[in-house]
């Protein structure tokens, strides 16, 4: 399929095609996320909306950890697989820190909240701050971090050395 494209877009998809997967990734990951934080934001966890989104990034962590190892960064390894799970849970745990940022500058610092606020506005700024802001900002940090620490050698380089060699 990307053999059809345009010369000139085809040699940019395939240039950034680790941090395509890894976008698509993060899509996959982020209705998953979502799906629980809102599941069990409107039946279990209705006043806990941070421990919701703990739970969903829980839960998409795990399944960001599959898709990332078997597609996005299957060509990069150089660690243990159980350092490499290590990694990618701390990294992911710092991610989820990350994520948590601006819905808890926006719970807590703009008491952006219920009395404070009407309850649709503070879904609203929950949504805002935590499934976008939060999310696009960790992603960020994950893709850099995921790359420098958890992924760090490109098999194919070296696969290639070893055949030249």
């Amino acid at each position: 399929m990307v053999q059809r494209l345009p010369e000139p877009l085809r040699s940019q998809l395939l240039k950034h095609r680790e941090l395509l997967k890894f976008a698509v990734v993060g899509g996959i990951t982020w209705f998953i996320d979502t799906g629980v934080v809102y599941a069990v934001k409107l039946t279990v966890l209705g006043e806990k909306p941070l421990t919701a989104r703990l739970l969903g990034a829980l839960i998409a962590t795990i399944a960001s950890y599959i898709l990332n190892r078997e597609w996005s960064f299957r060509t990069r390894g150089g660690r243990q697989r159980s350092h490499e799970a290590a990694l990618f849970f701390t990294i992911s745990a710092l991610g989820i820190g990350v994520t948590m940022i601006p819905q808890a500058i926006s719970l807590y610092v703009l008491n952006l909240r219920v009395p404070h606020v009407d309850p649709v506005v503070q879904a609203v700024a929950n949504f805002v701050s935590g499934q976008i802001l939060g999310v696009l900002l960790a992603m960020a940090f994950r893709f850099w971090a995921f790359r420098r620490y958890v992924f760090p050698d490109d098999l194919r380089e070296a696969e290639l050395h070893s055949i030249q060699g």
